[in-house]
């Protein structure tokens, strides 16, 4: 199967502090793939260096077969259409309307006409299960799990081959996160999407993952199913996944 990231050797240092210490791992093309750590681990400044926010001190990314460190501005411009983000607040703007929201990269990038940028956004929104009227809402109308529908939305406008996500179940009831997880799992394999995600949420492991990528103490840790990850010998992740033990006498 087709490699489509490529993280080799990442060094991230911030003055003495040393975040990354040698972080490599590849995901293939059509994989979910979690990437979980404690706090202060550096999970969201790695996706910020594999899409080309931040730079890292040493090491390579290689994303859709771009080498992201040392692309140009053009060769970085025309990855960028090939996949989509979703940032942990979902980063709607205020003054636009959902519709307007989701058709921003459609201006932006695409030189469609408004009619058709219209019906794009209507089947965008059915894509991630949202009435066509929703487009018509300010975001401040929205409940948060609307919110990250709409972000995903924008974020699926130009049919990326690979999908980022940062803590997308952070901030959604139980029933929302489930119901997210869901969405994001079938558009996976419906689409053919590759899904990278940085994730704390343990039920998002045990039902919509293919393989976890594990960090500490700036390195990969464990690299695997979730079952192979879940019986690692490693203290951070032997508590990480204890928390979702059953308690003696309590509900199983």
């Amino acid at each position: 199967m087709a490699t489509v990231l490529d993280v080799e050797g990442v060094v991230t240092r911030f003055g003495t502090a040393v975040v990354h210490d040698g972080v490599s791992f590849s995901i293939s093309r059509g994989e979910v793939v979690a990437l979980i750590g404690g706090s202060g681990t550096g999970k969201s400044i790695l996706l910020k260096e594999i899409i080309g926010l931040m730079r890292p001190t040493s090491g390579r990314v290689r994303l859709l077969g771009t080498d992201v460190e040392h692309a140009g501005e053009e060769a970085m411009n025309d990855l960028r259409l090939r996949f989509g983000m979703l940032f942990q607040d979902g980063a709607l703007f205020s003054s636009l309307n959902v519709a307007d929201n989701i058709a921003v990269p459609l201006r932006e990038h695409t030189k469609l006409s408004e009619e058709t940028i219209c019906m794009l956004v209507g089947f965008k929104l059915s894509l991630v299960g949202l009435a066509p009227d929703t487009g018509r809402k300010m975001p401040s109308q929205l409940s948060g799990g609307m919110r990250k529908r709409v972000a995903l939305a924008r974020a699926l406008a130009l049919e990326p081959e690979m999908l980022f996500l940062d803590e997308p179940t952070s901030g959604l009831d139980p029933i929302g996160a489930r119901s997210f997880d869901s969405l994001v799992r079938t558009l996976s394999d419906s689409l053919g999407l590759t899904v990278f995600m940085v994730t704390h949420d343990l039920d998002t492991l045990l039902s919509i993952v293919d393989r976890v990528i594990a960090l500490s103490a700036g390195k990969v840790v464990a690299d695997g199913t979730v079952a192979a990850v879940r019986n690692a010998e490693h203290p951070w992740i032997q508590e990480y996944f204890s928390a979702r033990a059953p308690q003696p006498g309590g509900p199983q």
